[in-house]
C-alpha cells in the first residue's frame, strides 16, 4: 500500500472518532471543525504508523502502536490523566468498592520512577516496611522506569498467596533493597473509630469508598451514644489519598448544615458543578480537630478545606499533598476506560489547593525516627513535586524539594502519636479556640 493510500485510511478513522467525539451524551451535535494544525499532526502520525509497520525489524502489533500512542499523548498532560485498558478499567471498579487482591500501596509516576505516595495500614506493604516515598526501581525482574502507572498496578496485584519482589531506593540506603512481599485480599476498613482519653471521640477515614458514608456515619453514631457527653472528635485524615468525591461531600455534609461544600470549574459547562450541604440530621456540633499531613489528598483536602472554611474544625499537622483537580472516568466501546482531568476543585471561600496544599492551623511536625538512625529525612512528595503538575491551566516549573519525616507507626494507634496526643491536649482546653467558630464564609 501505498504511503499516501495508508495515510488516507488512517485520517478516515481518525475522522470517524472526532464526528463521534463531537456527539454529546445526550445526542446533540457540538458544531466544530478539524484545523489545518490538527490535519498536519494527524498526517504525521500516520506517517509514522506507516514506516513502523513498513520498516520495522519485526512486525509490530497495530493495537499495542496505537494504545502506545495514547499513552504517551496522555502522559504529556498530567500525572492523573491515563488510559485503562479493560482489565485495568475493570480493576479499578472493583478497588472502589474496597476489596481486591494486592499490596496494599498508593503509587504515583515521579521523574519516570514508580513511586510510592503511602502504604494503607493493614496491607502486606505497611507490614514490610514500605514507606511513603520509596522509589520501586523494580517489580520482580523488571525495571520500572517508563513503566505505565496501570501497567504497574497490574505487575502488584494477583493472587491472594503469591509473592512479588520489589526493589526499593529510599534515601539513606547506600543501594536499592529488595523486599518480598506475599499478596493478600486487601479488604480495606475505610473507617476507624474508637474513644481516646474516656471522652474524646476518634474517626479515621483511609480512604473514600462507596461505603465510607454509611461506615462513617455508623461509628459517629456509636460514638455518640456511648459517650453522650462527648468532649470532642478528632477526624484522622493522615494518610488518605481521596478516592470517591460523592462519600468525600456526604462526610463533609454531616458537619456543615447549610452552604456550598466544594465547586469545581473546567472548560464544558458540564465540569462547573456545585455541591451544596443538606440540612441533616443529628447535628454533630462537636469541637473537632482534623488531623492533616503530606499523604492527605483530594477528597481528603475536599473535606478538611470545607470544614476549614467554616470555622468547624482546627487542622492540626502538616502542610497537604496539594491535588485540587478533578479526574472523569470515561468508559470506551472496547471495554477500557479514559481517566482524564477535566477541572479543578475550589472550597466554599473559593481556594484552590492544587500544586499549594492546605495549611493546618496548627504545625505540628512528626517526631517519628526514619528506620536507620543515622540516615537523611525520608523525603515525602506533594503534587507539586510530580512531573507535569498542573496549575492555574498551565504548566509550570517544578517547585524545590521538600523533605518531610515519616511516620512509621500506625496513626490513633501508639503513644508516640505527637500530632495525636497534640490534638488531645487541644480539644480538652477547647475553651481558648470558641472565637474560631465566626470565622465563616460570607
Amino acid at each position: 500500500m501505498k504511503l499516501r493510500q495508508l495515510r488516507s485510511s488512517w485520517l478516515l478513522i481518525f475522522g470517524f472518532f472526532i464526528i463521534g467525539y463531537m456527539v454529546g451524551e445526550h445526542g446533540e451535535r457540538i458544531v466544530s471543525a478539524v484545523t489545518d494544525k490538527n490535519y498536519e499532526n494527524l498526517k504525521l502520525f500516520s506517517d509514522v504508523l506507516y514506516i513502523i509497520q513498513k520498516d520495522y525489524v519485526e512486525e509490530p502489533e497495530v493495537d499495542q502502536l496505537v494504545e502506545g500512542a495514547i499513552n504517551g499523548m496522555l502522559s504529556t498532560l498530567d500525572p492523573h490523566s491515563s488510559y485503562m485498558s479493560p482489565d485495568v478499567y475493570k480493576e479499578m471498579q472493583v478497588e472502589t468498592q474496597g476489596k481486591f487482591g494486592g499490596l496494599g500501596i498508593e503509587i504515583t509516576i515521579k521523574d519516570d520512577i514508580l513511586t510510592v505516595v503511602a502504604p494503607i495500614e493493614d496491607t502486606p506493604a505497611y507490614q514490610a516496611g514500605i514507606k511513603a516515598g520509596d522509589q520501586i526501581v523494580k517489580i520482580g525482574e523488571e525495571f520500572t522506569k517508563n513503566m505505565t502507572m496501570f501497567d504497574a498496578v497490574k505487575k502488584l496485584r494477583g493472587k491472594e498467596g503469591t509473592k512479588v519482589t520489589l526493589t526499593i531506593m529510599r534515601e539513606g540506603f547506600t543501594q536499592p533493597k529488595d523486599f518480598t512481599l506475599t499478596r493478600a485480599t486487601i479488604q480495606i476498613k475505610s473507617v476507624k473509630s474508637k474513644i481516646v482519653d474516656e471522652k474524646i471521640g476518634y474517626l479515621r477515614i483511609t480512604q473514600f469508598q462507596e461505603q465510607t458514608t454509611r461506615d462513617f456515619r455508623k461509628a459517629l453514631a456509636e460514638l455518640e451514644s456511648n459517650v453522650p457527653s462527648l468532649q470532642g472528635l478528632i477526624l484522622d485524615l493522615r494518610n488518605n489519598p481521596g478516592g470517591l468525591l460523592d462519600s468525600a461531600v456526604e462526610v463533609s455534609d454531616e458537619f456543615i448544615d447549610s452552604g456550598l461544600i466544594v465547586y469545581t470549574e473546567g472548560r464544558s459547562e458540564g465540569q462547573r458543578m456545585e455541591f451544596k450541604a443538606k440540612n441533616n440530621e443529628p447535628k454533630h456540633h462537636h469541637p473537632m480537630i482534623v488531623l492533616v499531613n503530606a499523604g492527605t489528598a483530594s477528597g481528603s483536602e475536599i473535606v478538611a478545606g470545607a470544614l476549614q472554611d467554616y470555622g468547624l474544625a482546627v487542622l492540626l499537622g502538616t502542610s497537604t499533598f496539594g491535588k485540587g483537580s478533578v479526574q472523569t472516568v470515561i468508559p470506551l466501546d472496547n471495554g477500557a476506560g479514559l481517566r482524564l482531568t477535566t477541572a479543578k476543585y475550589f472550597t466554599p471561600k473559593g481556594r484552590s489547593i492544587h500544586a499549594k496544599g492546605i495549611e493546618p492551623d496548627v504545625i505540628v511536625e512528626d517526631k517519628t525516627e526514619p528506620e536507620e538512625a543515622s540516615s537523611p529525612k525520608v523525603r515525602i512528595m506533594r503534587e507539586k513535586d510530580l512531573e507535569n503538575f498542573y496549575r492555574n491551566g498551565k504548566l509550570k516549573e517544578k517547585s524545590e524539594d521538600v523533605s518531610k519525616e515519616v511516620p512509621e507507626k500506625n496513626q490513633g494507634e501508639t503513644p508516640d502519636d505527637p500530632q495525636l496526643n497534640q490534638a488531645i491536649g487541644i480539644l480538652k482546653s477547647w475553651e481558648i479556640f470558641k472565637g474560631k467558630d465566626s470565622n465563616k464564609p460570607a
